[in-house]
């Protein structure tokens, strides 16, 4: 999720909170994955069950919805709420890049 994000930040989220697009979310891909991505829009899954495309905030690295489809939105974890450590930023949602 670089720039957002880098490995070793540690993230305020909240479980069971439902995102809104725009939202930096934890979720967990089908082969069991479980990833931080931005939350961009809801969409059906190939099921038919609600569900949200997400996204990575570098394009050209790691895996999102453009490679693996609309998560469902019972495999949406969590929002995320603000970076902790380093440098926290307040607010409800954490700036793009």
């Amino acid at each position: 999720m670089l720039p957002t994000l880098r490995e070793g930040d540690l993230l305020l989220v909240r479980y069971g909170a439902s995102p809104r697009s725009g939202d930096l979310v934890v979720a967990r891909f089908a082969d069991g994955t479980v990833a931080v991505k931005r939350a961009v829009e809801r969409r059906r899954t190939r099921s038919g069950a609600a569900g949200w495309w997400l996204l990575s905030d570098n394009p050209g690295e790691g895996v999102d919805s453009r490679h693996r489809g609309p998560v469902p939105e019972a495999d949406v974890l969590a929002v995320v709420r603000l970076r902790v450590w380093p440098s926290p930023r307040m607010g409800r949602r954490l700036p793009r890049p």
